[in-house]
């Protein structure tokens, strides 16, 4: 017995993940053109930028006539942060790629784009892929947040796949990473350069998403993951009887995580960031609002209860998001952080947060010149605000918890091995037909596996300008909750009930195997928006 691996890791090495019945046939793809198509906004700004890519069709793969696959030679690098599910979107290529032609290669470019630079690879074989097959995490060839930006990074790249005369690069990330692979496309075809890039759709924060693309991949692992530590959560709540329990949650930019959590969970509170934004909510607001629960059902002896924060909820409180972005400002322009320069809203802001929220929020920026929201202990703030406004009204003892890592890295779901699957086969297909500045996309996930579809869609469909580090850039836009969406308005109408009475609900870990596998199926706000 192989004492150094579980039997599930086994079981899952061994499982054969399905394809839809567009991708049972490779030999008999081909792709049709639709519609010329734009972007999301500001594109008298994108276009000029993408010239030769923007604009193109959404393409989309039916069966054809037969034909003979090329021997290709294609690259593939983890861009950004885990998400469950990776090691099957390179398990999809390389066993495309092999279906296509046994002589075709696929190599893997070792810790993120840094590797494509540096020249770094591993050459991907079938003893190498194997071990990796419906695992989590990144491990086979690592990753990394390197933006492949100046001008020295894009030489060295046009470099690195003309040395190894690539037929195309393969960037499995996510908007920004996505955003990357629309550059490098761009840069080489303007270099004459055959390599065709492409990407897919990573993250776990759900936001990578429009109306082809359902949802993003690790997405669906990650909130069963926190689902069913929530889930332990209320019932040891119920049990004790005694605490408050704030966890924050995944999701910086957008509140998808704690909306599908909340749907699969039943918490007392759950607070939804594009929510408190359109209602202009103050941090004061926010805190009377979960206070009030709280009292109300301390009257009822219901001294506990589950809240659940998003990690981006900071930046959807006006006047804290007007802080942050003069902080980024002050930051853009160099040399030492002088809270004195703050507009006078702001620095009130600023003085009446406690001592540690105001360190938090002075940290070392991410790659983008933003606030560090991961950092930002938001739950422990409002556990610090709701203190206040309950004062001398009823008890309330508190815990905090940040589930974050945890959802990255695990055995991607059933779904989410399917999907990741199905994408590598489309991006291999896209590759072999030439396309560049595309995004392997696999379409009408809420029918039966065997129903799916296979697109490409231009990358330059998704963008917009948004500004980073003080200066206007072209980026993939994050899809937020849409608050007149069916899922959203579930929720709305059920978390009156959840907040008075006792209605959690215990997912219990992911399902692999037998009955409660097929109940599993694809995430609850798919469900809901598609019933």
């Amino acid at each position: 017995m192989n004492r150094h691996i579980s039997r599930l890791q086994k079981l899952r090495a061994e499982f054969r993940p399905q394809l839809p019945n567009v991708l049972q046939n490779l030999h008999n793809i081909q792709f049709q053109k639709g519609d010329p198509t734009s972007c999301v906004a500001d594109q008298d700004q994108i276009q000029p930028l993408f010239p030769k890519t923007f604009g193109r069709p959404i393409m989309q793969g039916k069966e054809g006539d037969p034909r003979e696959g090329k021997v290709l030679k294609v690259g593939v690098v983890f861009s950004g942060g885990q998400a469950a599910g990776g090691h099957n979107v390179i398990s999809g290529l390389f066993d495309a790629l092999k279906t296509l032609n046994p002589q075709s290669k696929l190599i893997g470019f070792l810790g993120g784009p840094s590797g494509i630079v540096d020249n770094k690879i591993l050459e991907i074989t079938q003893d190498g892929i194997a071990p990796f097959r419906n695992q989590g995490g990144f491990d086979l060839i690592g990753s990394g947040r390197t933006k492949i930006e100046t001008d020295e990074q894009l030489a060295a790249s046009l470099k690195t796949v003309s040395d190894h005369d690539l037929d195309g690069l393969v960037v499995i990330g996510g908007d920004d990473s996505n955003t990357n692979a629309a550059i490098l496309a761009e840069y080489f075809l303007n270099q004459g350069c055959k390599t065709a890039v492409i990407g897919v759709p990573k993250t776990i924060d759900g936001d990578l998403k429009n109306a082809y693309i359902a949802t993003s991949f690790g997405f669906d692992t990650a909130a069963k993951t926190y689902a069913q530590m929530i889930g332990n959560i209320e019932r040891d709540a119920l049990s004790a009887k005694k605490y408050w329990h704030f966890i924050k949650l995944m999701g910086r930019s957008a509140s998808h995580i704690t909306l599908e959590c909340a749907l699969a969970t039943h918490p007392n509170v759950a607070l939804i960031g594009e929510e408190v934004a359109a209602k202009k909510m103050t941090l004061a607001q926010v805190t009377k609002e979960v206070a009030d629960v709280i009292e109300g059902r301390s009257q009822k002896g219901m001294d506990y209860g589950v809240v659940l924060v998003p990690e981006g909820l900071i930046e959807f409180i006006p006047e804290m998001k007007k802080l942050i972005q003069e902080l980024n400002a002050l930051v853009a322009e160099g040399g030492e952080l002088d809270t004195s320069k703050l507009s006078e809203e702001a620095k009130h802001c600023y003085d009446v947060l406690p001592e540690e929220i105001q360190k938090q929020l002075l940290l070392d920026r991410d790659p983008h010149g933003n606030v560090q929201v991961s950092m930002i202990e938001t739950e422990k703030l409002l556990i610090s605000a709701v203190k206040k406004e309950l004062a001398g009204r009823g008890k309330f003892a508190a815990q905090n918890h940040f589930f974050g890592y945890e959802g990255r890295a695990g055995f991607p779901s059933n779904f989410d091995t399917h999907y990741c699957y199905a994408l590598g086969f489309t991006a291999t297909l896209l590759v072999d037909e030439g396309l560049t500045g595309y995004i392997s996309c696999v379409g009408n996930l809420h029918r039966p596996l065997q129903d799916w579809t296979v697109l490409g869609l231009p990358i330059t469909m998704l963008m917009n300008m948004e500004m980073r580090k003080g200066k206007n850039k072209s980026v993939i836009q994050k899809a937020l909750v849409d608050l007149e969406g069916k899922a959203f308005q579930f929720f709305a109408e059920n978390r009156k009930s959840w907040a008075e009475e006792d209605h959690y609900r215990y997912p219990g870990p992911i399902q692999y195997f037998g009955e409660a596998e097929m109940v599993d199926g694809i995430p609850l706000t798919m469900q809901i928006e598609f019933q």
